[in-house]
């Protein structure tokens, strides 16, 4: 899985189709993340002490993983990504449809550099 928090994704499928935003949590056990913005819901609060006007709360729902997909800051589309490594041997994720490197996962190592 190549997502992490605080990453830009686009949703490809659902109600929410074309919408961006940036990832607030990710649940790996169920394969789902909550996006800001996306997957919107309201939640019928009583009133209490805490909360006297009582009402409807908005709040995010969570999304499929499968459903959504990295935005690359290069060339600013929804694509998919790989990991490879580098001539120095660092482990990297990539976008599939500029080449660009999206994030470094891990330093460089020996014994996968190319040189």
């Amino acid at each position: 899985m190549h997502i992490r928090k605080d990453d830009q994704v686009e949703v490809v499928r659902g109600d929410d189709r074309k919408k961006r935003g940036k990832v607030l949590s990710i649940d790996r056990e169920n394969g789902t993340l909550v996006v800001e913005g996306v997957g919107r819901v309201y939640k019928h609060v009583k009133r209490t002490q805490k909360n006297p006007q009582g009402g409807r709360l908005s709040k995010e729902m969570a999304v499929r993983i499968a459903n959504v997909r990295l935005v690359c800051e290069k060339c600013n589309k929804a694509t998919r990504t790989g990991v490879r490594y580098s001539q120095d041997g660092a482990k990297e994720v990539f976008c599939k449809t500029c080449d660009a490197v999206v994030r470094t996962m891990s330093p460089a190592r020996k014994a996968y550099s190319k040189s």
